[in-house]
């Protein structure tokens, strides 16, 4: 027999625990109902970067000649993997490393330039798919994603085009990068939350965008 599955708590209607009298001053409210989730009081920090276009080999932390020292405190104090699954190319395996499920599953068996219209090559992740976002979301974090997206398919990739698939609707409260697959370091197609935005500076006064980044990953 199946296992019956309901909503999560979250969205579920909560029951009101307080109390309601004629006179208001014999009434007591109660909150919990309307308040929003919130993380425990110990809940760390998550923090996850991906690196586009690295060769593994190449870091100091798993053997090689790029000295990473934060990287090696990381792996020091954490767990290094020594065998996974790569699809070797960023939009399927973004859309994985979101949802926690195969690729196709997620409708990127391929980058989004590439999708066609046929069940897992859509470039679109389907709403059965929650992200690590939403996850987090429902568990009290605030969430925010920095640098390249990649996982909106082209036709929305557009100040006017449809933003289910944008950041913001994906799970996180904040978006400061660029949502193709590649931009120009000095010029970049730069996007804000759920509009697009000019860059703060010129290259002639100091602006690349890696700095930017930085600055608006600190910020956030």
């Amino acid at each position: 027999m199946a296992e019956k599955k309901t909503l999560p708590e979250l969205h579920t209607e909560k029951v009101f625990k307080g109390k309601i009298e004629l006179d208001v001053r014999d009434s007591v409210p109660d909150w919990g109902p309307y308040s929003p989730p919130k993380a425990p009081e110990d809940a760390p920090n998550v923090l996850f970067i991906l690196y586009d276009d690295t060769g593994l080999s190449a870091w100091s932390p798993f053997g090689g000649g790029i000295n990473m020292p934060t990287a090696q405190k990381l792996a020091d104090r954490g767990l290094l993997y020594s065998q996974w699954h790569t699809t070797a190319i960023c939009s399927p395996t973004r859309s994985t490393i979101l949802t926690g499920r195969n690729h196709h599953l997620n409708g990127f068996s391929c980058i989004t330039e590439a999708t066609d219209g046929f069940p897992g090559h859509h470039g679109r992740i389907p709403a059965q798919c929650a992200t690590v976002g939403h996850i987090l979301q429902d568990a009290g974090w605030s969430t925010f994603w920095v640098g390249k997206n990649h996982n909106v398919p082209e036709v929305d990739n557009a100040p006017g085009g449809y933003k289910g698939t944008w950041p913001l609707q994906q799970g996180f409260d904040r978006f400061y990068g660029f949502l193709g697959g590649e931009t120009n370091q000095w010029y970049p197609d730069l996007v804000e939350d759920n509009h697009y935005i000019d860059q703060p500076y010129t290259p002639a006064e100091g602006y690349h965008l890696s700095k930017d980044l930085a600055d608006q990953a600190i910020r956030m």
